[in-house]
């Protein structure tokens, strides 16, 4: 019996990677995906499409909302609100920063993963090149999975523990594509700009993140 897995997929280049990656390794895939107010949900079209295209076990959009509390620019367009053009220098958390998604994300993997007898979770985020996220650095991983191992029944009952696996903690951009295009990713079928639209803003941190990474491996983003 394959073992099992919840992957985090969100449709961006991180995640996707991930969830292929996580595939190569024969696991049996849960595969959770989440509506929580963003501009860009043409992600979620894009999650879709790998999580068919590798046939995964089962595939959960979850509907969140957090749009009642209008602080980040990336659930609210509104005036005032707008996503900042990227620098990657910065000091402060960027305005895009959405509180405490990530630990609401792993809360609720964690749930499907006792639930389906789920040894392992994946998730993409990177404390190498990212934005300034306080959820994507090692430290934020650990202490989640500590508290995910006292809050659900399986250490408790001497089953064993649920793992976070986050391979691209350390792992810059540029490599998480090269790793990919091994994995046969079609990036092509991934989105990273913060804003909806058609066509990548191409000035958001993750845009800039982006195309610098294409860029370090001479190659073009497909989706430019």
């Amino acid at each position: 019996m394959a073992t099992k897995a919840v992957v985090l997929l969100s449709g961006g280049l991180d995640s996707t990677t991930v969830l292929y990656l996580a595939h190569s390794l024969e696991l049996e895939l849960y595969v959770v995906s989440f509506i929580y107010g963003q501009l860009h949900d043409k992600e979620l079209q894009c999650a879709k499409w790998h999580a068919e295209h590798l046939q995964v076990k089962k595939h959960y959009v979850i509907d969140l909302s957090f749009t009642e509390w209008d602080v980040s620019s990336l659930t609210h367009n509104a005036a005032g609100n707008s996503i900042e053009a990227g620098s990657l220098q910065r000091e402060k958390t960027p305005n895009t920063y959405v509180p405490a998604r990530n630990m609401v994300f792993l809360s609720i993997a964690a749930s499907v993963a006792e639930s389906v007898g789920a040894k392992y979770i994946y998730i993409g985020v990177s404390e190498a090149d990212y934005s300034g996220y306080v959820d994507c650095r090692e430290a934020f991983v650990k202490a989640m999975q500590a508290a995910i191992n006292e809050g659900t029944e399986r250490k408790l009952i001497g089953g064993t523990p649920i793992e976070i696996r986050a391979p691209f903690l350390h792992l810059k951009k540029a490599e998480e594509i090269r790793l990919g295009m091994q994995l046969g990713v079609d990036f092509a079928h991934t989105w990273s700009c913060y804003k909806g639209g058609d066509h990548p803003c191409g000035v958001c941190d993750s845009c800039l993140l982006r195309a610098r990474a294409f860029a370090e491996l001479g190659l073009s983003d497909p989706l430019v």
